[in-house]
């Protein structure tokens, strides 16, 4: 498939490949869809081993978000960028300078966030060179790191499917298996455990392991021994693609939610996990609080914590309802939410109110 095949495929609205020789950033732009508002998604900072590694990477990242905002109600697009090379060793001032000025040649199209190999901080130094940013810095004046956000709507994602297989949200004495104990996993953890689940957890970083074990009295496994776990929720949190043909058939939970992207390495796997009774909470539903938090940004809004939790909280009656609709209609979950996200999209065009619509119609144009 070329590379225009490729951006037909999904009705991408723009590709931009981005060359800096002076400060050697190689980067690729996406944005997928603005019906809902303007593009946002991360910069991700990857030693990808090739141009088509990356550009597989942005475009499936970048439709994503679009999803993720549809389903959650956000008002904003999808979209995401790409940098190529080794957060540790090559990113340098001017490169992330020179990002933020391609940045700022989409026009508001694409607002960018942090990802993999970036962070609030790096965001501060772009935001010396354009404005379209989210999750800046608390002392460069944005609302910071949306982890909490984040871990907050997995925790909601995981009180849903319980209530969904066990007929209560009530996690007193429930067994949780928790897989990556990061920024967002080590504060699920914590969630789970003041609400009185008993935690099992796996973590390739021992001090990870050692902060939310002295704080739950968490059981520790190893990385590949948590698929083995009979529990009520297998909560991924760390990789993508950790549910796939090796491991479905070893899970002993009731039900998967977890904050990792792209937890299904191939959609059929959504119908695996059904066939074997196993409900799964769309990854990019339950990980959407830290979205929710920079729409707030974006569009001015308040962002103090207890506003945003309440809007992330809604994420425990959205989890219900994929799950209702998949029922009812005899699919997967994965495709339910994708006919949610689907058709608050097209309700939008139909109405004639999509942003970028109403962005580029001469009126909108006029002086």
């Amino acid at each position: 498939m070329t590379v225009f095949e490729q951006i037909a495929a999904h009705d991408y609205e723009r590709v931009v490949f981005c060359n800096d020789a002076a400060s050697g950033l190689r980067a690729i732009i996406a944005i997928h869809d603005t019906t809902l508002g303007p593009a946002l998604g991360g910069i991700r900072m990857y030693p990808y081993a090739n141009e088509q590694e990356a550009l597989d990477d942005v475009l499936r990242l970048s439709r994503g978000m679009t999803y993720k905002a549809a389903i959650s109600g956000v008002n904003l697009g999808g979209g995401k960028s790409v940098v190529i090379g080794d957060s540790r060793k090559q990113k340098t001032k001017a490169l992330l300078e020179a990002m933020g000025h391609f940045i700022e040649t989409q026009n508001g199209s694409y607002i960018a966030g942090q990802d993999i190999g970036t962070n609030p901080m790096d965001l501060a130094v772009v935001r010396g060179v354009t404005s379209h940013l989210a999750c800046v810095d608390q002392s460069a004046g944005g609302a910071g790191d949306a982890s909490a956000a984040t871990a907050y709507g997995v925790w909601c994602g995981i009180r849903a499917v319980l209530d969904a297989t066990t007929g209560t949200d009530d996690m007193e004495g429930r067994h949780i298996a928790i897989q990556g104990l990061g920024s967002v996993g080590s504060r699920v953890a914590k969630h789970c455990s003041e609400a009185g689940a008993r935690l099992t957890v796996t973590d390739v970083m021992d001090d990870s392991i050692e902060r939310v074990v002295e704080a739950s009295g968490a059981e520790v496994v190893g990385p590949d021994e948590i698929y083995d776990v009979a529990c009520d929720v297998f909560s991924p949190n760390s990789i993508g693609a950790v549910i796939n043909d090796a491991t479905v058939a070893r899970l002993r939970c009731g039900a998967v939610a977890g904050g990792a992207n792209n937890v299904l390495a191939e959609s059929r796997h959504a119908m695996a996990l059904a066939q074997r009774d196993i409900v799964y909470a769309p990854d990019y539903l339950v990980n959407s609080g830290g979205l929710i938090q920079c729409q707030e940004e974006v569009l001015g809004a308040p962002t103090d914590k207890e506003r945003i939790f309440a809007k992330v909280a809604q994420i425990f009656d959205q989890t219900l309802e994929v799950i209702e609709v998949a029922g009812v209609e005899k699919i997967d979950t994965a495709l339910a939410a994708d006919r949610i996200a689907e058709r608050r999209i097209d309700q939008v065009r139909a109405n004639g109110t999509s942003w970028n619509g109403l962005r580029n119609s001469p009126s909108s144009n006029s002086k």
